[in-house]
């Protein structure tokens, strides 16, 4: 928790103490929201497209708060507090944050890429938690409010911070990383997500790319050499940093060789050493790999490393096997584009036990032009020998219905409007050993079909 005064406040965010009588008052840790306000809190009022938080500063102060910084855009209040006027709070919040961290002494993983970030964050934070104390993102907060608040929650003794970091156009990780000026930097993988806005998957490249701006000097990053749009976007840049490249390719740093994967997990080695990961999917390989690799970078050894992979719990809505009385949801519905999607798919033709197989697919938003060909790819791919029945909701799942027809037959495949008769069909379909998959971009809003799901 951030304790200093308010001099000291004004002087970080280059702002100016108005209540010049307060300077020598100490806060004690900052909230931008007034249902989490705490007492001695500096409140920090964001302005957002539908709220501005100036319009609760009378609140946030009743609650708590000693002092609060305000945009000097609007009139000064008359207000039983410490004020610091600053030009922009967001970018006042934003260079407290990376003070704030640069006192911790904290050593700093960055981590982005399109698939993959949450994953490789949780594996790493619970391996690494073994060896020191670890700070890291919560939920998705991974954007220019998020990572601050991240920060912002760690405690002083914290070793290490272990960071996501989203953007959903060009300057947004370019914003991130020198907020954070990580230690060791990762791109996961580039993926589809994000062309409406960038156009072309070397373009969200480059704008991931932008990690290595905070880079420090004598960092390290690491990137996955399996995937071809990386391995040519690289060439752009001259890195003075050391650089691994972490995948199943020879000519990687680190080589991951593959050993199983199926509905019990994977298992993979990587040099003399073999792991195994209890989670459903390949692509949690790449993860745990990139979440090894890094622990040996800070010193873990063997033992440890395997003793943080066991006791891994993966955020929420992400490959999450829910087992219910007749049957099984594979809920995968926080996000959604063609390479997580097929996957995941993928790996439901892997699990075994099961005599029905059903997808429920909605649609993959933000991939820009080309979205109805991409998804309509997805769907002619799926195997029908397989999958026994595909459901489809969406405007742009209809595509996918319409890919899928190609070698469905008309009885094993559906494409519904509402959650409701998506619903209904499975309660037709459901059998003995089911297993469901629920997939869609999170704007879809899946979890409300698993919900009522639930209660069949």
């Amino acid at each position: 928790m951030l304790k200093a005064t308010l001099e000291t406040i004004a002087k970080i965010v280059g702002g100016t103490l108005v209540t010049t009588s307060m300077k020598d008052k100490i806060i004690e840790g900052v909230s931008t929201d007034t249902r989490e306000i705490q007492v001695h809190n500096l409140f920090i009022p964001l302005v957002g497209e539908k709220f501005d938080g100036h319009n609760f500063a009378f609140d946030a102060v009743k609650k708590g708060a000693v002092a609060t910084l305000w945009d000097k855009r609007h009139p000064t209040p008359y207000l039983d507090a410490g004020i610091i006027i600053v030009d922009n709070t967001l970018q006042a919040y934003q260079k407290l944050a990376s003070s704030y961290l640069k006192a911790t002494g904290a050593k700093v993983v960055g981590i982005t890429g399109s698939n993959g970030k949450t994953g490789t964050k949780d594996i790493l934070a619970s391996i690494l938690k073994e060896n020191f104390r670890v700070h890291n993102t919560a939920k998705n907060l991974n954007n220019e409010i998020g990572v601050p608040k991240t920060i912002m929650e760690m405690d002083l003794d914290d070793e290490v911070v272990v960071l996501e970091m989203g953007m959903e156009r060009f300057g947004e990780i370019k914003t991130l990383t020198n907020i954070a000026r990580p230690d060791i930097a990762v791109i996961t993988n580039i993926g589809d997500s994000h062309l409406l806005e960038l156009g072309t998957k070397e373009n969200i490249a480059r704008a991931k790319f932008e990690i290595l701006e905070g880079l420090k000097p004598d960092g390290v990053f690491i990137f996955n050499n399996d995937d071809e749009v990386l391995r040519e976007v690289i060439k752009e840049y001259t890195i003075t940093q050391k650089v691994i490249k972490i995948g199943t390719r020879e000519d990687s740093d680190v080589i991951i060789r593959p050993i199983r994967s199926d509905e019990e997990g994977s298992s993979f080695s990587i040099g003399e050493y073999a792991y195994s990961i209890p989670f459903i999917g390949k692509h949690q390989i790449y993860n745990a790999s990139v979440a090894i690799t890094i622990a040996g970078l800070l010193g873990m050894n063997y033992g440890d490393i395997v003793r943080g992979l066991s006791r891994v719990k993966l955020t929420g809505m992400r490959m999450e096997l829910m087992h219910l009385s007749s049957f099984d949801i594979l809920n995968d519905c926080y996000k959604s584009n063609p390479q997580s999607l097929t996957s995941c798919i993928e790996t439901v033709y892997t699990m075994k036990g099961y005599k029905n197989k059903i997808l429920i697919l909605s649609d993959m938003l933000e991939l820009g032009e080309n979205e109805r060909k991409l998804h309509f790819s997805v769907g002619e791919k799926i195997d029908r020998n397989k999958i026994d029945y595909v459901i489809c909701i969406g405007d742009l799942a209809k595509e996918i219905y319409n890919g899928a027809n190609r070698n469905f037959n008309v009885n094993n495949l559906f494409h519904f409007e509402t959650n409701e008769e998506v619903v209904n069909k499975v309660r037709e379909l459901i059998s003995e050993d089911t297993l469901i998959m629920v997939k869609g971009s999170r704007g879809m809003k899946l979890e409300k079909i698993i919900e009522m799901l639930k209660e069949i």
